[in-house]
């Protein structure tokens, strides 16, 4: 990790850090209502599945440009973080995004759907700043030994956004702002000026609230920098091709169970299992905080575990409209998660490779299956996802030193991933069917248990001393 050292001299974190976890929750929120948009703007512009991912592709394409180009700035010009501090970066990307937000208007009016294009890509601008920005700071609240706890911790909240959009956000684009049940540009233009005045609000609050000062090393210029460490650069593809399998999926989820051989239903009653996908992380990442914390042992690790996962798992339940019934099949998957991590004896390496492994049978099993069968062994990925994007940057930034800032630019970089996988995937939805495109995410998750081995031989015990992680 880079040599950070505290201005200000404060030693306790909790209103930062519950700052920061409300910032998580937010984009993690904004994000997953992608996944709502899709179906919508299909049906609105008459798009086949490919058109449909562009969405996918301006958002998360705006991640490449934008790190590509933080990236470039920082290793010819210094790094932009040190001129303006982590704060300025969070407030910035506050208001890039709520000007993102803001277009949907004009997008509403004009009602094309290019302008749609253009205000996630906007939005997804604003959203790199603020993992840039956000990610590092919430690794440096605090000792090292404890950031990959804490990195899960904020991304439980992070995924509690991606759970309750499904559902409101649904609720808002389906049901309350669609004319008569009809479906209209209106639906997205209110629920969107609303996102802007929240992240405005939000950006000034940030500037209001008062944050502790960090200062990195300034990295040399020249050489290969971050790039002359190979963890590094495999992490970047390992970034790539877990957010374009996470994203791919979700994007699809509920066109699948619309279809008739699994399970007909309707948009605003698949939205509910969709969010069981999502929920299904913020369940795994809750358990991966307790599982990486140190300061937790033996008996008392497993039943904080348990406990956790019981109680989160009502919380979702409280959240989704679904009956004891039809949720309780979701208990099965929680078990085989925790006996994942248990095999995994919090190893970052481990547990990702195991987790890797469950993902690519799953998804064959959805593949051979329908009904029921096919439905719970798709939405149970979400679980097994969970502590993906954090053990990835954990292993890939471990040793980068003075570089880690540098390291996280790059591996942001990678989220370029959810614009062209979904949309290789949508492509390919279109020539055989949803069903069979899941292959794609499949050899994804085939790639992340190579990356795990890769680290498990060659990082060796620097992983169980707390490596610094980042977050997404």
């Amino acid at each position: 990790m880079a040599d950070i050292s505290n201005k200000s001299g404060e030693t306790k974190y909790g209103v930062s850090l519950a700052t920061l976890t409300s910032l998580f929750f937010m984009w993690g929120f904004i994000t997953c209502m992608n996944d709502i948009l899709i179906p919508h703007l299909k049906a609105l512009f008459q798009l086949n599945y490919l058109q449909s991912m562009l969405v996918q592709f301006a958002f998360f394409g705006a991640y490449f440009i934008g790190s590509l180009i933080y990236f470039l700035i920082s290793y010819y010009k210094g790094d932009p973080i040190n001129k303006i501090g982590y704060k300025g970066g969070i407030i910035a990307g506050l208001l890039v995004s709520a000007v993102g937000c803001f277009l949907f208007y004009p997008a509403e009016i004009m009602a094309q759907y290019p302008m749609f294009l253009a205000a996630l890509f906007i939005l997804g601008l604003g959203f790199t700043l603020l993992q840039i920005s956000a990610n590092p700071y919430v690794a440096i609240l605090g000792s090292p030994e404890t950031a990959s706890s804490r990195l899960n911790l904020a991304q439980a909240f992070n995924s509690l956004g991606t759970t309750i959009a499904p559902i409101l956000g649904g609720y808002l684009i389906f049901e309350i702002f669609a004319k008569g049940g009809e479906i209209t540009p209106e639906a997205t233009k209110i629920p969107y000026l609303i996102f802007s005045g929240l992240f405005i609000l939000l950006a000034i609050f940030i500037k209001q609230v008062k944050l502790p000062s960090f200062q990195a090393e300034e990295v040399d210029k020249g050489g290969l920098g971050a790039l002359g460490f190979p963890q590094l650069k495999l992490g970047v593809l390992g970034i790539f091709f877990y957010v374009g399998a996470e994203v791919g999926i979700g994007s699809l989820i509920i066109s699948f169970l619309g279809q008739k051989e699994i399970m007909g239903l309707s948009e605003s009653v698949a939205k509910n299992f969709l969010a069981l996908y999502w929920g299904g992380s913020m369940i795994g990442r809750f358990l991966g905080s307790i599982s990486l914390n140190a300061n937790i042992q033996g008996a008392k690790k497993v039943l904080y575990m348990v406990g956790a996962a019981l109680a989160v798992a009502f919380i979702i339940f409280g959240i989704v409209d679904l009956t004891f019934a039809q949720f309780s099949v979701f208990f099965i998957f929680i078990f085989i998660n925790l006996i994942g991590f248990a095999i995994g004896k919090s190893a970052p390496a481990r547990t990702l490779m195991i987790f890797a492994l469950v993902n690519i049978a799953l998804i064959a099993l959805t593949i051979a299956g329908s009904g029921e069968y096919a439905m719970w062994t798709i939405l149970a990925i979400g679980l097994f996802n969970s502590i993906m994007w954090s053990n990835i940057f954990t292993l890939s930034i471990t040793g980068l030193g003075k570089y880690t800032s540098q390291g996280s630019s790059l591996l942001v970089m990678g989220i370029l991933g959810g614009a062209l996988l979904p949309l290789l995937q949508g492509g390919l939805a279109d020539v055989v069917g949803i069903r069979y495109s899941f292959i794609i995410p499949a050899c994804c998750y085939l790639y992340i248990v190579f990356f795990g081995a890769f680290c498990a031989r060659k990082l060796g015990k620097v992983l169980h001393n707390g490596p610094v992680a980042g977050g997404h």
